[in-house]
């Protein structure tokens, strides 16, 4: 199953909810990416340009689309990314077929 990498930043008011009531967010995002048939391999903190980072598998890119949309749509973060991670056979494949694309240069 392919992997993906998120990341995130939670709105003031969802610290502010947090602060007052903590709770283990890991737990939710294991629930919402299993829904799907997928698996939470990650749920990290970070210090930075974003609050958190996930580390999931799911099925296809549409499942993970349906569990980034329903976390995305609850209001609870001001940022959520999710990048695609290939493995290394898979970047190798595509560097086979690379070699066969036709690729022009603008102008050229």
């Amino acid at each position: 199953m392919p992997l993906y990498l998120s990341r995130f930043s939670y709105t003031p008011e969802t610290w502010a909810r947090l602060i007052g009531h903590p709770e283990d967010r890991a737990q939710a995002a294991q629930s919402y990416i299993e829904s799907v048939g997928g698996k939470l391999h990650g749920f990290w903190y970070a210090f930075g340009t974003h609050d958190g980072y996930n580390l999931w598998e799911a099925p296809d890119n549409v499942s993970m689309a349906a569990v980034a949309l329903a976390i995305s749509g609850g209001g609870a973060l001001s940022s959520f990314e999710t990048t695609v991670l290939l493995t290394v056979d898979d970047t190798l494949g595509a560097l086979r077929k690379a070699e066969h694309v036709r690729y022009r240069a603008p102008g050229a």
